[in-house]
């Protein structure tokens, strides 16, 4: 019974930090920005330099995670303040500049606490024998996207203002950031746990050492990175092919938050998967169901295959982080799963950089029109499916294996 308390409350206090991290921190601009277009005059090329410069901090926060010298919990506590105060800071300035700083804060927020909210939980979880419970964690993430999703919505049927709603959102991190705080001070972060990745590192002394990460699990490094690519092509033009059919703003502001429900439920329903397929196997089905929602828009250009494909990338694209974090920490050990789970974050942050770039330039050059950049997302997708499992067939039985 306290192996099962001490397992709920740590999973509910890495929900609740994933969250604000990640629903706050990283997504909450989306639907921010239709309301700051409203009343700041925000236009859509700065609003695409914004979102960069938050996807750029995630990829400069990955790598500092991986290298940083701080204790995981240090990292999550200066994360969670951190995303509380860049919050805070959209709503006090109002230059485009100071945003661009902001955002690109935010984003290195949101890159620790991903990483050592990940490494803590997933350690403790397997030490108190409760690794499934990995599910609740990461569903914090996509509810963190509906609850943000739903209180910008009501803000906006509110007539409030952008300013005001960002200083809304902040609280909301801050009251967040107190409930997790077990995360950090609570004694059963657990002393089991400090055991088993004592005796884990004890027992493996190359694990203690640096291994070099990069050489070592470059395939999971590399199959994550097009994931990365993959899932951001749609996730950022999939809205612009909606109002290319639609043009009723409630849909829109319905749009996100089911968005994050879809992700929510996902990653809690792939333990029972968990329990039959092997980790790779699950992550290499989950991007092919991500591969067939982005290429159906193409196929069927309607509103209802535009709805299907936002629920197929929704509704896979937790699973793929929570299972490119779980298969970070049973491949690197102990000692060196926050090093590794920083490269893969990393390497998504990479791919989900170079996704828009790539498109922009095709379509400069090339004249590629919006299908093309869901086709090239689908590829990117199938490719890193085809590498896990072809990697997982040079193992007997890996795909059941566990």
């Amino acid at each position: 019974m306290q192996t099962r308390q001490s397992a709920a409350v740590l999973s509910f206090s890495g929900f609740i930090a994933l969250a604000v991290a990640m629903g706050i921190g990283r997504f909450a601009f989306t639907p921010m920005l239709p309301m700051m277009q409203r009343d700041a005059g925000l236009g859509l090329a700065e609003g695409g330099w914004l979102a960069s410069a938050n996807y750029l901090g995630y990829l400069v926060g990955a790598l500092m995670a991986a290298g940083m010298p701080w204790p995981a919990t240090v990292q999550l506590r200066a994360g969670l303040v951190l995303v509380i105060v860049t919050t805070a800071a959209m709503g006090i300035t109002d230059s485009w500049g100071s945003w661009l700083a902001w955002r690109f804060l935010a984003g290195v927020a949101s890159a620790w606490v991903l990483v050592s909210t990940s490494s803590l939980c997933l350690t403790r979880l397997a030490a108190l024998g409760q690794s499934r419970r990995a599910g609740v964690v990461f569903a914090g993430v996509g509810s963190g996207i509906a609850l943000a999703g739903l209180l910008c919505m009501a803000l906006t049927i509110a007539a409030v203002s952008s300013s005001y709603a960002w200083l809304v959102l902040s609280v909301a991190a801050l009251l967040g950031t107190w409930i997790a705080r077990s995360l950090w001070i609570s004694p059963a972060a657990p002393q089991n746990a400090a055991v088993t990745v004592q005796s884990t590192a004890a027992a493996s002394p190359a694990t203690a050492m640096a291994r070099p990460i990069l050489k070592t699990h470059w395939n999971l490094i590399l199959c994550y990175g097009l994931f990365g690519f993959g899932y951001i092509l749609p996730a950022t033009f999939l809205p612009a092919q909606a109002k290319l059919l639609v043009a009723d703003p409630t849909l829109f502001g319905l749009a996100w938050p089911l968005f994050g429900l879809a992700a929510a439920l996902s990653t809690v329903l792939t333990g029972r998967l968990t329990a039959v397929f092997s980790r790779r196997a699950v992550w290499a089905g989950a991007q092919l169901i991500m591969a067939a929602g982005v290429l159906l828009p193409s196929v069927w250009p309607s509103l209802f295959a535009i709805g299907i494909a936002a629920v197929c990338v929704g509704g896979t694209f937790m699973v793929v982080t929570m299972l490119g974090m779980q298969e970070a920490q049973a491949a690197a050990g102990a000692g060196q799963a926050r090093k590794l789970m920083g490269a893969l974050t990393a390497s998504f942050a990479a791919g989900q950089l170079a996704g828009p770039i790539v498109f922009s330039l095709t379509h400069e050059y090339l004249s590629a029109e919006l299908d093309s950049a869901l086709k090239l997302a689908a590829a990117g997708l199938l490719l890193s499916s085809y590498l896990l499992l072809k990697l997982g067939n040079k193992k007997k039985g890996i795909l059941y294996e566990h």
